[in-house]
């Protein structure tokens, strides 16, 4: 059977429209609405250059379609020539790193002095998290385990850091609230809260959302496909939970903060009495972890660290 997933960041128009505004604040903190002085008092005004974005040294690099959107922000006279693409695995195989051209950019001297330190700036960050994704990705191989981004992303970062997950080999999680339903325990709360009940139990609240997936596709038969796709998921944090959610038919269900023969032992029970649920591994999850959960038999398991700590890739203008 096939299982329902979360869309995956595509490089689009919305990601587009994202990073131009990046690239237009990156532009307004460099320059306000003045000029680089160095480059205007140490560089002819006619003078033009060569220089080429090297790699130094192994990773998965990520960002590269968004270089000629950063040059065309500071000079339309910029050419780019790309001689590698996102996605791809730089000096694997090598025993020592080494340089590595991904692309070479012709034009005005000073324009692209401009330009040098955001276009860095956006590789060496996508780049970065799409080669800690990949080390991710293959500390899992062999296993039935995926490997999933978070929202634990910079403010509006997060369409073009989840890209990067993916270029990574890694796989998306929702993008936003509006991306699929995923109960916590702070929701839990608050529902208890104003209802004036002790608690609410997640298998109540899966079953509160999977009715309100029900009543909206029979009220808009034309949003079918979309209430159809739509993930329920709920977060569990003990065995008995997880029980009392199965027969309620989540697509997903999150085993947060639980050690490896705990999930284990929750796969066991999923197998056995909802086989068609999913189970995803979250929390505290790092590389000398990642395995052992995977090895648990979880399909999913989610990383916050993809993004919020991915260490930055070694990336330099080299000049010609």
């Amino acid at each position: 059977m096939a299982h329902k997933d979360y869309r995956p960041v595509e490089w689009d128009a919305a990601l587009e429209a994202d990073l131009h505004q990046l690239i237009r604040l990156a532009v307004r903190e460099d320059l306000d609405r003045f000029h680089d002085w160095t480059s205007g008092i140490l560089v002819g005004e006619q003078a033009e250059a060569r220089a080429t974005i090297t790699a130094r040294g192994m990773g998965v690099v990520a960002g590269l379609r968004g270089v000629e959107m950063v040059l065309r922000e500071y000079d339309r006279r910029l050419e780019l020539d790309l001689q590698a693409a996102d996605g791809d695995r730089i000096g694997q195989g090598d025993d020592v790193p080494r340089r590595t051209v991904l692309a070479e950019i012709r034009g005005p001297a000073r324009s692209l002095l401009a330009a040098e330190r955001p276009l860095l700036n956006l590789l060496g960050r996508l780049s970065g998290i799409a080669t800690l994704t990949r080390q991710y990705v293959d500390a899992v191989a062999g296993t039935r385990a995926r490997i999933y981004d978070t929202r634990k992303t910079m403010l509006g970062w997060r369409r073009i850091e989840k890209f990067a997950v993916r270029m990574g080999g890694g796989c998306n999680h929702r993008l936003g609230l509006f991306d699929g339903v995923l109960i916590k325990d702070n929701h839990l709360a608050q529902a208890a809260e104003q209802a004036g009940a002790a608690r609410r139990t997640p298998a109540e609240a899966v079953r509160r959302a999977k009715e309100f997936v029900a009543e909206q596709m029979a009220a808009v038969p034309d949003e079918r496909d979309f209430w159809e796709s739509l993930l329920v998921e709920v977060e569990v944090d003990r065995l008995e939970q997880l029980d009392a959610v199965l027969p309620e038919g989540p697509d997903v269900v999150m085993l947060d903060n639980m050690p490896p023969d705990v999930m284990r032992e929750a796969v066991r029970r999923r197998d056995a009495a909802a086989p068609d649920v999913e189970l995803e591994a979250s929390g505290g999850i790092n590389l000398r972890t990642v395995r052992a959960a995977a090895e648990t038999g979880v399909e999913r398991i989610s990383v916050g660290n993809l993004t919020h700590s991915a260490p930055w890739w070694d990336v330099g203008l080299d000049w010609l």
